[in-house]
């Protein structure tokens, strides 16, 4: 692959993540704001409905950032941003999985199981399209 086809990619990458949490943080705010509610862990101390509205505002900001920032370093910084945004809404996955909450058709363990899986993948593509690791 050439230099600027892997920026090109990296660009469409970047893009495209840019518009899942721009959709993810406006569902948290209207229409799947309880389906969210099912990936607060039981025992967080702050009332799930809240904790859904900030991670909400949190995904919308993230969400414009990546649409907007294309310099480098800061291209950099938020990708490692939002790749820790990830890891740190991942304790709400497994309470969903430990705690067996259904929530966007993960109705089984099987399906919160591999749910588990797909985190892991945002935060890699978090940091491979802004290049936060080079």
């Amino acid at each position: 692959m050439s230099r600027s086809s892997g920026a090109v990619l990296r660009g469409l990458g970047q893009a495209a993540l840019g518009a899942v949490l721009l959709t993810a943080g406006s569902g948290h705010l209207t229409t799947k704001r309880q389906e969210f509610q099912a990936q607060v862990p039981s025992w967080f101390p702050v009332d799930p409905d809240r904790v859904v509205l900030v991670s909400g505002f949190a995904e919308l900001a993230l969400g414009a950032a990546l649409l907007t920032t294309w310099r480098q370093p800061a291209r950099r910084l938020l990708g490692t941003a939002v790749a820790g945004f990830f890891v740190g809404v991942f304790p709400g996955n497994i309470a969903q999985f430990v705690e067996r909450k259904d929530g966007f058709g993960l109705d089984t363990d099987g399906k919160r199981a591999l749910r588990l899986l797909g985190q892991p993948a945002l935060v890699a593509w978090a940091l491979a399209a802004t290049r936060a690791l080079k």
